[in-house]
């Protein structure tokens, strides 16, 4: 056994598997997203939670954002998806979730938490994990798997 490899490997990490960590987390989110999106279009009563969750934020013009906000969930976890205009994409799904994070989530934390407390249900929503994965597919770019890397070695030659 090679202790000095495993040693740094524990230690470092490995970029040789990167690549395959990054398609991971972004075809699951993006699949996510889209699937999510499509059955808030799609299905019947499907906008009908975002809609009420909007109108007790007192967003204006509720029915058309809970449409919109259902496109961009679509549309965008599509593209992130296939890897195609990602960080775009990723830029638009992440303002969503911190908008729904002040919208709804930041309400079903309970009052009167200790702020570590606070700090542990706020880190532990859901929203908060996919803010923390959109920057982190921004900072990286969205992989050698991806549309997004086929086009940028066609353009850029």
């Amino acid at each position: 056994m090679d202790w000095k490899r495993l040693i740094q490997f524990a230690l470092s990490g490995s970029s040789d598997w990167e690549q395959y960590a990054i398609l991971l987390v972004r075809v699951s989110i993006g699949l996510f997203f889209a699937i999510s999106g499509a059955n808030k279009l799609f299905v019947a009563g499907g906008t009908k939670p975002v809609y009420d969750t909007l109108v007790q934020a007192k967003v204006p013009f509720p029915r058309l954002m809970a449409y919109f906000v259902a496109g961009v969930e679509f549309v965008c976890g599509s593209l992130v998806t296939v890897g195609l205009v990602s960080s775009a994409a990723c830029a638009a799904l992440l303002i969503d979730m911190i908008v729904a994070i002040l919208t709804d989530s930041l309400s079903t934390l309970p009052k009167g938490l200790s702020a570590l407390s606070w700090l542990d249900d706020f880190l532990y929503l859901p929203e908060v994990l996919y803010v923390l994965f959109f920057v982190w597919l921004i900072c990286s770019g969205p992989g050698k798997f991806s549309a997004d890397y086929w086009l940028a070695g066609r353009l850029l030659r």
